[in-house]
């Protein structure tokens, strides 16, 4: 990190030589041997900053130049962007450069917005090509911070651009552009193979990552293409090192399997369940041998026969606890593991994943269709628990990140309490209330209609199947005739393959995000689905998810090593597309589907990366091309 601020503070600095406005020099002032020994001695930024706030004219600005210098070397952001500041009084000073770094200073800092308002500010005085790379450079490492790398992506491809044209450099950007690149999916990565050759050769080197990784032949082959058809290509800094680390990833060889899952007491009909899916994928990638063992045996026993059946993976343990009983014990330590849970405790291994149905990838879902589809005031109705309280905690935190409104929210407690909650939110017994008023009023008949409110545009329901069926007709009733229908949303919890054998018609219009394999026609594997049904016709909606579940964390183990190592990089299964963060937690994107006419059919809703609230103001901020 050191050798890359060191970089940074040359590259910044050379901009100076560009600048209109030269630094004074020691001659102009010809301080004397007294001063210039005094000076000699201060050898930190802030000490070099305290004593420049004593000095006056070049000596002051000089010894600021200095501090600044400094301060980056030191990695002290606070510091240097009050140096900036005072550096921003001085009318001979370079105050293109100067905001620059106040940028810089800000957006290491992590603020932000501030950081984005000060390039917003700066780039109609842009001149000199090498103040466009940093302003586009700089405004990309905003948004990548940000988790934002779709949206950072034009910015740092305009920095490159004019960088490459203009023959200089701009430290670490080749690094960071590669980083968040790789962040991308295919698809994504598609879109933007267009413009300069410079953006061009990015998009067509991660392309190559993502499709020939793990193929070390064709991988080879590919970037020796890339480098005859782009030859002299900023990403040459970056290439050798990647290409060597990228040819030498190999699919990862699993031939002896072992199981952890719940073989005995309450859970064991959902360790039937995952062993079933686990069987069904090795039928299509037979291994030489795969062993069943219960979670539930102590960790020295556990040890004992994954040491003795020398196992190449393991897969489980499903319940949090017997994760945290092996982590503490560091029983997996030295295995690859796919665990079927999240774990909230430290990650103990590099090679230790978290596979789980997680219901804040719904939500997170959902939300992010809500801001897509300009939703500005949802409404949230979940059941009064410990789960429908987290989720909606989770939905608000998160909607805070991009919208002002706050969400309306019901909790209810029982079948009993839902009209109560629902008639409340809706302000419907308001209205019910003041047509009372006005009836009292008069002696005869008054014809009246209740209304509800209508600045809500959107409910997302948090409940199960069995909750939903009886909240959504309550809805149709107290929705106004006078309002637009509300679109009505819910995850996969609100969906049963066995309640929708009888009952489909109460459900007329709602979305909700399910996994492909409980929703008819979005298999591919349709021998799989039919084979299932005729197993176990009856099985319970949780088996079925917990099946796909397991089919998909044994289907992908040769990818594993891909998928954690490149961001972008998606796994489709039976269970959602999937994709391994940085922390080796698997991350789900669903699918949706829609209750029409008394059938489910699937849906495709427009769904995008959000842009945070204080960045939606910079939008004023254009990338060059």
């Amino acid at each position: 990190m050191r050798l890359k601020l060191v970089s940074l503070l040359i590259v910044l600095s050379g901009l100076s030589a560009c600048s209109t406005t030269e630094k004074p020099s020691n001659s102009t002032e010809n301080p004397s041997s007294q001063s210039s020994s005094a000076l000699s001695q201060l050898t930190d930024a802030q000490s070099m900053y305290q004593t420049a706030l004593n000095r006056q004219g070049a000596d002051k600005i000089q010894l600021l130049y200095t501090a600044r210098d400094a301060a980056i070397s030191e990695e002290r952001w606070s510091l240097l962007e009050n140096i900036c500041l005072e550096l921003e009084a001085t009318p001979s000073v370079d105050q293109i450069q100067n905001k620059l770094y106040i940028a810089l200073a800000q957006e290491q800092q992590g603020k932000s917005d501030l950081a984005l308002e000060q390039l917003r500010v700066l780039e109609p005085e842009l001149n000199l090509p090498e103040h466009k790379a940093w302003h586009q450079y700089l405004t990309g490492r905003v948004y990548a911070s940000q988790g934002l790398p779709k949206q950072a992506m034009p910015y740092y491809f305009a920095a490159s651009t004019i960088s490459n044209d203009n023959n200089f450099s701009v430290a670490n950007l080749n690094q960071d552009l590669w980083h968040s690149l790789t962040q991308l999916s295919s698809y994504a990565l598609e879109r933007f193979n267009r413009g300069s050759v410079v953006q061009q050769g990015w998009v067509n080197l991660a392309l190559y990552h993502q499709v020939y990784l793990g193929a070390p032949v064709e991988l080879h082959q590919a970037m020796n293409n890339w480098m005859r058809r782009y030859p002299g290509h900023p990403a040459a800094e970056v290439l050798p090192k990647k290409v060597t680390e990228l040819i030498e990833v190999e699919p990862l060889t699993v031939n002896r399997l072992a199981v952890l899952i719940p073989q005995s007491g309450a859970n064991e009909r959902l360790g039937d369940a995952l062993k079933a899916g686990v069987l069904a994928a090795l039928d299509n990638n037979p291994l030489e041998e795969t062993l069943f063992i219960d979670e539930s045996l102590s960790a020295a026993e556990i040890a004992l026969k994954l040491s003795e059946f020398k196992a190449d993976f393991v897969i489980g343990p499903l319940l949090k606890s017997n994760i945290e009983k092996l982590s503490t014990a560091q029983t997996l330590i030295d295995y690859p593991v796919m665990h079927l849970n999240t774990f909230d405790g430290e990650r103990v291994s590099q090679q230790h994943f978290f596979f789980a149905l997680n219901p804040e990838h719904e939500v997170q879902q959902a939300l992010e269709r809500f801001l897509t589809a300009g939703y500005q005031k949802p409404m949230l109705l979940a059941p009064n628990n410990s789960n429908g309280q987290r989720l909606v905690e989770y939905f608000n935190t998160q909607w805070q990140r991009y919208s002002e409104v706050k969400p309306q929210v019901g909790f209810y407690a029982s079948k009993d309490d839902m009209p109560k909650t629902i008639t409340g939110l809706l302000e419907v017994d308001q209205s019910k209330e003041r047509i009372k008023v006005v009836k009292s009023l008069f002696r005869q008949e008054v014809e009246s209609e209740t209304r509800s409110r209508s600045d809500v545009d959107v409910i997302y329901i948090l409940g199960d199947a069995t909750e939903t069926r009886l909240i959504k007709p309550y809805l149709d009733v107290n929705v106004s005739t006078f309002a637009e229908r509300i679109p009505l949303y819910a995850s996969s919890k609100s969906h049963s393959k066995q309640i929708d054998r009888t009952d489909k018609g109460d459900l007329d219009g709602l979305y909700f995000t399910e996994l492909p394999w409980m929703l008819e026609g979005q298999i591919k594997q349709h021998n799989l689905r039919q084979q299932y049904e005729s197993l176990w016709p009856e099985n319970a909606d949780i088996n079925q998810r917990l099946f796909a579940m397991t089919y998909d964390a044994t289907s992908m183990l040769g990818s594993v090593k891909q998928l954690s190592m490149v961001a972008g990089k998606r796994f489709n299964g039976i269970s959602g597309e999937l994709s391994i963060a940085s922390n080796g937690h698997v991350t789900r994107s669903l699918d949706w589907a829609q209750y029409k006419n008394k059938q489910i059919i699937a849906v495709d809703l427009a769904t995008e990366q959000p842009i945070p609230l204080f960045m939606q103001s910079a939008s004023g901020i254009s990338s060059a091309e």
